[in-house]
């Protein structure tokens, strides 16, 4: 029989549809189309060799941004106003005496811009572990701050041009927003009902269903659990839970903010050992709203974050959700328990250091 059916049962072999409960919305798995021959696009592989420091990179410490502002000698994470904002805290009202088909209002917010680290030529997988720490106790510390205020902060990394990021220096953003986006009010809505219905979070229960059954898990830790998510769409998205219940990102012990630094590490050395080039994805964290709903009962809500890859066959061809998944509904080419055991399987010691300790043993040898 075919590999993948000596694994998986028939029903996961052949096309099929599975229910996201997040979203309310069915997702159409064929992974037969693997099989299929590739003479389409191809995406010119990451650059390899990036500076350090780079004078004309905006990002860079030191360095001179669009607005003419100069960039403080930083030395671990920097925070700065998004100098091209898609949010602005003073934007006008645009009134609401409107047809039912042509209705608008006020979107207000700001955006921020948060390197991890001074260097341009590193990326999370890479980061000592205490450096990721500060890069989580900082999206911590904006959401307690923006989140005071705004119903919404939207923590999201765009890595690799093919994800449109403009700038290879680490960095991601924060948008805080004086409305609950599509996404995260639709997220909202599945998880009360679900609470209401079985009388407990469903992430929470979703994460120790998972646990036990193992097949989705690439890794795991004494706090948490990422999965290649029973309902994901992209070829290698996965899922990060808590294990326990928490609200919010800024509700994390020490305990569990050093624990997630260290699995976010592994998770991204995985990823990056897959095609053995730096991964590109956009991942995001969403937990419990803020603002005024700081106020309201929140519990059906569980913090996660979503990682969201688009490489399907290698590290130059990628998922294109277009035609059928655009007019008509999402598909995907590989299973989640395939996507998941190629994953779990890979080593966690980066391609990157492999190839250096063999580079160096030749040296030796010489």
């Amino acid at each position: 029989c075919p590999l993948t059916e000596c694994f998986y049962p028939a029903e996961h072999t052949h096309q099929h549809l599975r229910y996201n409960p997040l979203r309310d919305s069915w997702v159409l798995v064929s992974a037969h189309r693997m099989k299929r021959p590739w003479a389409g696009q191809v995406e010119k592989p990451p650059e390899e060799h990036i500076p350090r420091f780079d004078p004309r990179n905006p990002l860079c410490p030191g360095n001179t941004r669009a607005n003419g502002e100069i960039n403080p000698n930083y030395d671990s994470t920097f925070v700065f106003e998004n100098d091209f904002p898609a949010l602005q805290p003073d934007a006008p009202d645009p009134g609401s005496d409107q047809h039912p088909l042509f209705q608008s209002k006020a979107a207000r917010g700001v955006c921020k811009v948060m390197c991890f680290h001074p260097w341009s030529d590193i990326t999370l997988p890479f980061m000592k572990t205490p450096e990721v720490v500060k890069v989580i106790d900082k999206w911590a510390e904006l959401v307690e701050d923006l989140g005071s205020t705004y119903p919404w902060v939207q923590i999201f990394e765009n890595k690799g041009a093919v994800m449109g990021c403009s700038n290879p220096h680490p960095h991601c953003q924060v948008w805080a927003s004086s409305f609950l986006p599509n996404e995260p009010a639709l997220s909202d809505r599945c998880q009360r009902d679900y609470h209401q219905k079985h009388g407990e979070p469903l992430l929470l229960q979703y994460a120790k269903q998972e646990a036990e059954k193992k097949e989705r898990v690439v890794v795991q830790s004494s706090h948490w659990l990422a999965v290649v998510p029973y309902w994901a769409t992209w070829p290698y998205q996965t899922l990060l839970l808590p294990r326990r219940h928490v609200l919010r990102i800024n509700d994390l012990t020490a305990e569990e903010r050093e624990d997630l630094a260290a699995i976010m590490k592994r998770l991204l050395t995985k990823y990056d050992n897959l095609f053995e080039v730096s991964f590109p994805y956009s991942m995001g964290w969403h937990g419990a709203p803020t603002g005024p709903h700081l106020k309201e009962d929140n519990s059906h809500w569980q913090l996660h974050a979503h990682y969201y890859p688009p490489l399907l066959r290698s590290a130059t061809v990628k998922k294109f959700m277009v035609g059928y998944e655009m007019l008509a509904q999402e598909q995907r080419d590989l299973t989640p328990e395939q996507a998941a055991e190629k994953l779990r399987n890979l080593p966690e010691e980066h391609y990157k250091s492999r190839e250096e300790q063999e580079g160096a043993g030749k040296e030796r040898m010489k």
